[in-house]
């Protein structure tokens, strides 16, 4: 494991503890150990408190911290879970890769294609998988979704439009580490902009990328750091017609807000519109002296939950749990499924998974280097960039109002 922060805490942590507990079991694979066997961070501290509070629940882990713990931890494991801040995942997950580790990347897996193309081929030299996190693809409401588009009951959609508010305490408390220079679009806005992808996919093309934000809050007001911004990601399908989304994303919303996280959707077909909002689709509590700071006034027990089961087992579950799982019981496939010369097979099998595997995260990862540009080239005094994708002059052309000239930011086909 490398990076020991909240997504460790609340999805990682609780998964490790129960395939200690219970191992991991497939019928194609049969019964399989999966164990922590060592952690890398930068001090340590996380990893020692954590070694010390989960003894008994977790294996014997070693705790590696420093410069170099990447490279040290990499002979104990077979698999590798990077889930640092999203700038520092290639160098570790380029390190994980060339050693032979399969590889899971918390989101977004990289910031630039050329990144991309890197890892991607580093996985198919070395033979093992490079996969992402999205878990916002197992949400039930968004697999749901999906289900009608492949089963043609919803038919060619035309625009959407998705928000995720996130409070102040997770730029100023949970991530004040490494905000600086970053925004909250990046961050978040690719759950969203994988889900759209995905789900609408593939037979329509990713065409413009455009951007702009509102700083002062969690930065300077003419700084890099940004509040809150606004994406919209223009595709064309086959037949032509274009398809607008708008993804707006903050991390300066009030902390006594009542959704703490505020997540909505809207998508609108030929002959539907689909609306879903996390905070009116299930619970609402108040409970004095708690809520909403130590407790949620809507929490969503979909993505992560502890439970007391009916039978008094103590549980912790969720599909951002689930998702993760996933990504094991693909590992065991390749390695347990079947014959040893079957298991080239098996890999591609798994590498052909377009919902998680970086060789099917490239618009992802180009809206990404779009918006990173684009917002870089705003900090510089020239707002209302677009970025333009496989045109005349390569897959990914920034182009500035006003001037003549562009700028490649990628020139192979996206």
């Amino acid at each position: 494991m490398i990076g020991l922060g909240m997504i460790f805490d609340e999805t990682y942590r609780p998964l490790f503890e129960q395939l200690h507990a219970d191992k991991l079991y497939r019928g194609d694979f049969g019964l399989v150990d999966v164990e922590l066997a060592a952690v890398a961070s930068r001090t340590g501290s996380r990893g020692e408190r954590y070694k010390k509070s989960a003894a008994g629940r977790v294996a014997d882990f070693v705790n590696f911290a420093g410069p170099d713990a990447v490279r040290d931890m990499l002979p104990r494991v077979d698999a590798v879970c990077v889930a640092t801040p999203d700038d520092r995942h290639h160098e570790a997950a380029r390190l994980a890769l060339d050693a032979g580790k399969h590889v899971l990347i918390e989101k977004p897996s990289v910031l630039n294609l050329q990144q991309l193309d890197e890892l991607t081929a580093l996985a198919r030299q070395r033979g093992v998988l490079a996969k992402v996190v999205y878990h916002k693809l197992a949400d039930p409401d968004h697999k749901k979704l999906r289900t009608y588009v492949v089963d043609g009951l919803l038919k060619h959609v035309n625009n959407g439009y998705c928000t995720l508010l996130e409070p102040k305490s997770i730029s100023g408390g949970q991530f004040a580490e490494w905000i600086k220079g970053r925004n909250p679009a990046t961050y978040v806005a690719v759950h969203y902009i994988k889900l759209i992808d995905f789900t609408f996919g593939p037979a329509w093309a990713l065409r413009r990328i455009t951007a702009t934000g509102q700083r002062g809050l969690v930065g300077d007001d003419d700084g890099p750091t940004w509040d809150s911004v606004q994406l919209q990601m223009i595709y064309v399908h086959p037949d032509g017609r274009e398809a607008a989304f708008d993804i707006h994303t903050s991390w300066v919303t009030p902390d006594n807000f009542p959704g703490y996280v505020e997540q909505e959707v809207q998508f609108r077909f030929d002959n539907a519109v689909w609306l879903a909002h996390q905070r009116k689709r299930g619970v609402e509590v108040c409970v004095e002296g708690k809520t909403p700071l130590e407790m949620k006034n809507t929490p969503n027990h979909h993505y992560n939950g502890t439970f007391v089961e009916p039978w008094g087992e103590r549980s912790q579950r969720g599909y951002g749990i689930e998702i993760l799982r996933r990504f094991f019981e693909e590992v065991a496939f390749v390695e347990f499924g079947g014959a040893a010369a079957e298991r080239n097979g098996r890999l591609q099998r798994m590498q052909e998974l377009t919902y998680n595997d970086l060789s099917a995260d490239r618009n992802t990862v180009a809206v990404v280097q779009a918006l990173e540009a684009i917002l870089a080239r705003h900090v510089r005094g020239e707002p209302g960039s677009m970025v333009e994708v496989n045109g005349a002059k390569g897959g990914l052309v920034l182009r500035m109002p006003g001037q003549s000239k562009e700028i490649v930011l990628y020139a192979d086909p996206v």
